[in-house]
């Protein structure tokens, strides 16, 4: 594949362009925005028949599974036409992307039917993945990807003079996640499917994912994120398979027909849970697994006596309150309501999925004795910890299993992946909405905990303030109860996500659980999907690699340690980066309208806002370039571009904050000519995953800066390294193994460690005292105490200062000098060509074991017992037939 190649190379335009529709005569409409300044589509679509010219051939293929691209080009006019209801002169750009959505799904689902038909007749172990976030990101070239079939779309497109890439940019970006653990989530789901695992994703389908981030006046305003609006070509509704969701309600006691003692619960308000499925495609196998989202559903639609009586609001209000609960992404928690509300959310999920899982695990067995080796289910954070008590609960109430072989079941069923240190992200919720919400669950939960505490108690005789801090009870005021702990003692595998992270769950989060269970502790670090980050993301990079040591990299990233580093490798390394920077630079100025030099350092910064990210750091050191160039106009810089972007949770009001500051320094910076080509300062508003792979191919600095014991692990600092950016970080999270994959001398390096920050806050952490020793620091601080980034409103950082000064919980200011001089060695690095590519390459040939395949296969082999189920399709199949025998449907069909 050449450097011109029909692989994905970053678009300029980020913003999709939903409605691009053309004139009878092929011209745009005049009340499309204006095209980015690259080749649109300026005519009817027209089909050049150069297209065809591949050698001639009796094509027989189904146009429904057909690989040749005669059959593609059927189908894709075939949905057009019956599909869309479009002819070819009608035709606007979203026709065109549905209909090539719709012609690329139909090549999954054989593989998708196939696919479950194996898993059912080998009655394999399967996983089941429930997370409250998966961010998936755009899906239609990763399918072609995934199909192979990406270069013979992007042929049959251009034939008509449309760009693949353009068409891409119309698919919304599913935000149903924030951050991370929803991107990690999806890079499993991909890995599973591509390894040949049995894997399930389990989650809400929110009507409004994850808000659209505008900035004005420097200030982050969200709004709702319709990504459904157009719809979703890739999901299909199971409506046979809905489940009902039980909430508030009491509990009774009664006495059955054999004289055995039970507790109903009963007097219940019942949501619908409705599932819709969408495919995840294995790349270059014939895996497609499934994402199953459940979206809340209203028993009573709508009633029709209270409407005519005139109270048209009541008449609708039970429906709404219903559906409320998968209409967002992580309300705001300020309030009781926004509180319970998330509770009902993980409840919601979780009741959906178990009661899914064992619907499917009862078609093939009538008892319960090898539920555990048939199932593995994996809690990916706290959030759906609530699936102990649950399975407890479908087990004993529902099915008549005793207290102790439903125990045993559920523990083995279930593994707990823990992605946080911060109390606040820990899940505890009050007694008191528990008892109103699930009092049944409630009522497990003290049973679990009644006996859990004898063990320890017997264990460890006589430990009364043991007993307190490990109980699943917090007795407060007010009483809580701690989500991690269930997850814990319910679980029979327990695990971080990177080689620190693991260590403080066990010796500071949870350590008094881990001496108890040191069985179940153990470390799985996270990992990326090579196949989006690589192959998808930078078309550039993958092609220099195949090109040397062919296709095998793709799923065994370890191979790229054949890559031999030369001036050939070295030199193309550069064209690459450059040719990534000139497309990020091009965004950059149709988003924001700034120019930037693509010569220049580009220094990039893009996560959730959060103070222990320290997004605040990096702007005290542009604050301090700033300074120094003020000071010194004719010094010789280092060209910089800082690239900065993330979301601020609504209710976040410091990071909101921080947002500002940022956006006014950039402001100051951006509108001071003197400093043209030489510093500039840019906030990507709206960050997402599709985002995302623009900005990083073409970023040469990764900032991983948190203070360390913060970060879980970070996925960012992975994809970065991959796509030959260096790193700027602390000893936190995968950065401790990322620097000893790819070399210290390759890894620019700061701050206070873990043990370090312990020392300091133990000893009695003042800030001032490093503000008073640092003159540069202190200037940067007083540049914005004085108002000179904000005269419209002088105090508008005052808190920013104070806590500074004052606080510094995440000691920016002890970190502050070691990281200017960490930048200051970037700079000169930078000057040094040979030497800064040698050390990317140093960095991309080392960054193997950082796939999520290596993570994924660990999990499989040591927590989930689950061994892959290679698919083969029929010949019949693959040729789109069906014959008279799949015709037959069987009673116990297993989607």
């Amino acid at each position: 594949m050449s450097q011109d190649s029909e692989m994905p190379h970053a678009a300029e335009s980020t913003t999709p362009q939903r409605e691009i529709p053309l004139t009878e005569a092929g011209r745009r409409s005049p009340l499309t925005p204006p095209p980015p300044p690259r080749k649109a589509t300026a005519r009817a679509l027209r089909p050049d028949s150069s297209f065809l010219k591949s050698p001639r051939r009796s094509v027989h293929e189904h146009d429904r599974t057909g690989m040749h691209p005669e059959t593609l080009e059927r189908a894709v006019l075939d949905h057009l036409y019956y599909t869309q209801m479009k002819d070819l002169p009608s035709a606007t750009l979203l026709d065109v992307f549905w209909s090539v959505a719709h012609a690329t799904r139909d090549r999954l689902v054989q593989r998708w039917i196939k696919t479950q038909r194996t898993y059912y007749d080998q009655d394999v172990k399967r996983i089941y993945y429930l997370s409250a976030e998966f961010l998936m990101g755009r899906a239609l070239g990763q399918n072609l990807i995934s199909l192979g079939l990406y270069d013979l779309a992007s042929k049959l497109l251009r034939t008509y003079d449309i760009d693949l890439r353009e068409i891409r940019e119309l698919e919304h970006d599913a935000g149903l996640g924030n951050g991370g653990l929803g991107r990690l989530a999806a890079c499993f789901l991909d890995s599973m499917a591509t390894l040949a695992l049995p894997g399930y994703g389990y989650g809400i389908r929110y009507e409004y994912g994850i808000f659209e981030q505008k900035i004005i006046d420097g200030w982050q305003k969200e709004r709702g994120d319709a990504w459904l609006r157009y719809g979703n070509p890739w999901e299909v509704a199971r409506h046979e398979y809905t489940v009902p969701v039980h909430f508030y309600g009491r509990v009774e006691e009664l006495v059955d027909g054999r004289g055995r003692y039970q507790l109903r619960w009963v007097d219940t308000q019942v949501v619908l849970g409705v599932p819709y499925d969408t495919p995840v495609a294995g790349f270059g196998n014939s895996t497609v697994n499934t994402l199953r989202l459940w979206s809340a559903r209203a028993t009573k639609e709508f009633d029709f006596q209270v409407f005519n009586d005139g109270d048209y609001r009541r008449a609708v209000e039970a429906k709404a309150l219903g559906e409320s609960i998968s209409k967002v992404l992580y309300p705001n928690d300020d309030s009781p309501e926004g509180r319970e509300l998330r509770l009902k959310q993980q409840y919601f999920f979780v009741c959906c999925s178990i009661h899914d899982i064992i619907r499917r695990y009862k078609k093939g067995h009538k008892t319960f004795d090898v539920f555990a080796s048939k199932n593995a289910i994996h809690l990916n954070d706290t959030h759906p910890a609530i699936a102990v008590a649950e399975l407890m609960r479908v087990l004993v109430d529902n099915e008549g299993l005793g207290w102790d072989e439903a125990w045993e079941i559920t523990r083995a069923s279930l593994a707990y992946t823990n992605h946080t240190l911060l109390p606040e992200a820990l899940e505890q919720w009050p007694v008191s909405m528990f008892e109103r919400l699930l009092p049944r669950h409630l009522q497990i939960i003290y049973e679990i905990n009644h006996r859990f505490l004898r063990q320890v108690q017997i264990q460890y005789f006589g430990d009364e303030e043991r007993l307190r801090s490990m109980s699943i009870i917090a007795e407060g005021p007010p009483r809580q109860v701690r989500m991690a702990h269930l997850a814990v003692v319910g679980s029979h595998s327990v695990n971080g996500v990177a080689a620190l992270h693991s260590k403080l769950v066990r010796t500071q989060l949870l350590p008094q659980f881990a001496e108890m269970f040191p069985e179940r502790f153990n470390n799985k670090t996270n990992g990326v999907t090579p196949r989006r980050w690589i192959l998808l993301a930078n078309p550039r990079l993958a092609d220099a690699i195949t090109r040397r040591i062919g296709k095998g990299w793709l799923c065994d990233l370890e191979q790229l340690s054949q890559l031999q580093i030369d001036a050939e490798l070295m030199g193309e390394l550069r064209e690459i980066k450059r040719a990534n920077k000139v497309e990020l630079a091009a965004i950059i100025e149709q988003r924001n309208g700034i120019k930037v030099d693509v010569d220049s350092i580009f220094d990039v910064q893009i996560k959730r806002l959060h103070e222990y990210k320290r997004q605040l750091l990096n702007c005290l050191h542009i604050i301090t370039l700033y300074r120094e160039l003020k000071k010194n106009p004719h010094a010789q810089v280092t060209p910089r571009t800082f690239i900065i972007g993330g979301k601020a949770a609504p209710g976040y009001a410091t990071a909101k904050l921080h947002i500002k500051l940022i956006n006014d320094v950039a402001a100051t910076i951006n509108a001071d000519h003197a400093l043209a080509g030489r510093l500039r300062v840019v906030f990507l508003a709206n960050y997402g995953v599709s985002l995302a792979e623009k900005i990083i191919p073409a970023t040469d600095v990764s900032e991983q800066i948190s203070m360390a014991g913060k970060e879980a692990s970070g996925t960012g600092n992975m994809k970065f390294a991959m796509n030959g950016a260096l790193t700027v970080g602390t000893l936190d999270g995968a950065n401790i193994e990322i620097r000893e994959a790819v070399g210290k001398d390759n890894f620019f390096l700061f701050g206070h460690n873990v043990e370090q920050v312990k020392e300091l806050k133990q000893q009695g952490y003042r800030s001032a005292s490093y503000i008073e020793q640092s003159p540069r620091l202190r200037d940067a601080i007083d540049t914005i105490a004085q108002g000179f980034f904000s005269p419209d409103d002088p105090q508008r950082f005052a808190s920013i200062v104070d806590d500074l000064w004052n606080h510094d919980s995440y000691l920016v200011c002890a970190d502050f000098d070691g990281y200017v001089a960490c930048q200051d060695l970037v700079a000169r690095t930078y000057t040094d060509p040979d030497t800064w590519t040698r050390m990317v390459a140093h960095n991309l040939t080392r960054i193997g074991r950082f796939s999520s395949d290596r993570t994924i296969k660990e999990y499989a082999r040591e927590i989930w017992g689950v061994t892959s189920v290679p698919i083969e399709l029929d010949p019949a199949q693959s040729n789109g037939g069906l014959g008279a025998d799949r015709l037959r449907i069987p009673r116990n069909a297993q989607p």
